[in-house]
């Protein structure tokens, strides 16, 4: 199989972060230039019509795209150990922090920093500078409802580390990028969470 990634963007890093977790070995990774606009020519978008990245070839040519998707695909080949839940409960608990997290905080990161950062003025036309300093705001009040949450769990799904880890961990360290500091701001436990997940293996992915 072939995994199609960029450097630096958060969900590639999510998968990358996953397979670690699960020490599944031996993908092919392709590194598609997003800054070259690799992601716009024919060829990728053969494999991928909404341009996106990541995108996961399967050895009968299929080709899967969407980070939870590929997750979850993964999760089904490579069970254990698990991160995704391990019954019907647990999966559905787990799935809606890590859905929360994906739509309440690392969206409005990457909203923030698409329309804001002039680095990405390339990938983002047109910008709309205000929309993204509104979403910079918004990140702060699921920050605030996050730290919230750590005080009283160690993980953001609940007792062990999950999937919704990788995701708020990915989010928070593109966060780097609009110099949001968790602890800077206040938000403790949430700085004490990222710390602890910096120390995984998987945080180097």
């Amino acid at each position: 199989m072939k995994l199609f990634v960029s450097p630096r963007a958060p969900s590639p890093r999510r998968v990358l972060m996953f397979l670690v977790e699960k020490n599944v070995n031996g993908l092919e990774l392709v590194n598609v230039d997003l800054n070259a606009q690799e992601h716009k020519q024919a060829a990728y978008l053969a494999k991928s019509p909404l341009a996106r990245v990541p995108a996961l070839e399967l050895d009968d040519g299929r080709v899967l795209t969407e980070t939870r998707a590929i997750c979850t695909y993964m999760e089904g080949l490579y069970p254990a150990p698990n991160l995704m839940g391990m019954d019907a409960t647990e999966r559905a608990f787990i799935e809606m922090a890590d859905r929360r997290v994906e739509w309440y905080f690392l969206m409005p990161i990457a909203n923030c920093i698409r329309h804001t950062h002039p680095g990405l003025a390339p990938l983002e036309q047109p910008q709309f500078p205000d929309f993204g300093q509104s979403q910079g705001q918004k990140l702060r009040d699921i920050a605030r409802w996050l730290d919230g949450e750590l005080q009283k769990q160690p993980w953001v799904a609940g007792d062990r580390f999950t999937i919704a880890d990788i995701t708020a961990f990915v989010a928070l360290e593109f966060a780097k990028l609009m110099r949001f500091n968790a602890g800077a701001e206040g938000f403790s436990a949430l700085q004490a969470w990222r710390d602890r997940v910096a120390e995984r293996p998987s945080s180097r992915a």
